[in-house]
């Protein structure tokens, strides 16, 4: 669904660009190319605004505040990354490495690869080659209906889970990106699926709600709102020690999630990295690494 619906608008957007350039070009070569350059230019401007908010509403939190350099650094790799991500990898490039789920076991752990809001599996692109090359059988979910509550995503996670656990033999790892991990803490809770999961390994997830959510308008965006009801009934209902499952990746320059300690969970393995951006997270290398290892552990 979301691969469809961000296909159709690069597809219009470029439709578009390419209908004011043939009427406007014989007019005036400058407004053609100004006009032709607005759709990206309310994308900068929108990125910008986020990072913005980002920075100043870090400054009272207790994770150590990014400098202005790595601000800008991280700016401009999240506007590479996301135009890599929502217009090209997600509409068009989602299914063009399926799932590996080998006949035989591998005797190293699977892994479920669940991604966040907005998006499809197609962002976990990078990670297929170097876990395949590690042993380790994945599957990577769409979470669909889209816009739905978090809660509704349970029943695909527990799918993937037993599929990757009966082509391996071990509970998996459960590597999720933003929402994902929400994701996976509701399917924990709906499931009472602890014993299930070996590890559960967080990047950029709003644990505590974020910011930013109190001005969504679909219903998964509205349960991220900072401290809302949602995250904190969820927080509520977890049994002592299963933050113990989780290890949490954390940025100071995550232009979504923030203050950048809501993406720490208490009792966690909370490992805060310099001047990562949100999206940049999910397709850092280093940071791909450090789960495939983390995978391989125990």
């Amino acid at each position: 669904m979301i691969a469809r619906y961000q296909r159709a608008i690069v597809v219009c957007q470029w439709l578009a660009m390419a209908g004011w350039l043939w009427w406007c070009w014989p007019r005036s070569p400058g407004w053609a190319l100004v006009g032709a350059a607005v759709p990206f230019l309310l994308f900068l401007l929108v990125m910008t605004v986020e990072f913005a908010a980002m920075h100043t509403i870090n400054r009272a939190d207790r994770a150590p505040r990014a400098r202005a350099g790595q601000v800008v650094v991280a700016w401009w790799a999240e506007v590479r990354a996301a135009v890599l991500v929502f217009c090209w990898r997600q509409p068009f490039r989602h299914q063009s490495q399926p799932d590996w789920l080998p006949a035989q076991p591998t005797g190293r752990r699977g892994v479920v690869l669940v991604h966040g809001f907005m998006c499809n599996r197609g962002i976990w692109l990078p990670w297929f080659a170097p876990l395949r090359d590690a042993g380790h059988a994945y599957l990577a979910v769409n979470l669909e209906p889209v816009m739905s509550s978090i809660d509704d995503y349970a029943a695909t996670i527990d799918d993937a889970v037993l599929r990757v656990t009966a082509a391996t033999g071990m509970a998996p790892v459960l590597v999720c990106h933003s929402m994902g991990g929400l994701a996976v803490r509701a399917w924990l809770r709906a499931h009472h699926a602890d014993a299930r999961v070996h590890r559960v390994l967080t990047l950029g997830t709003p644990h505590g709600g974020t910011w930013l959510g109190r001005f969504s308008s679909a219903v998964n965006g509205r349960q991220m709102s900072l401290a809302g009801d949602w995250v904190a009934a969820l927080q509520r209902a977890e049994p002592a020690g299963r933050a113990a499952l989780f290890t949490c990746w954390y940025s100071n320059c995550d232009n979504i999630v923030f203050p950048a300690s809501t993406a720490g969970l208490a009792g966690a393995d909370n490992r805060f990295v310099q001047g990562l951006a949100h999206v940049q997270m999910a397709l850092d290398q280093q940071t791909i690494r450090a789960c495939v290892e983390e995978a391989g552990r125990g």
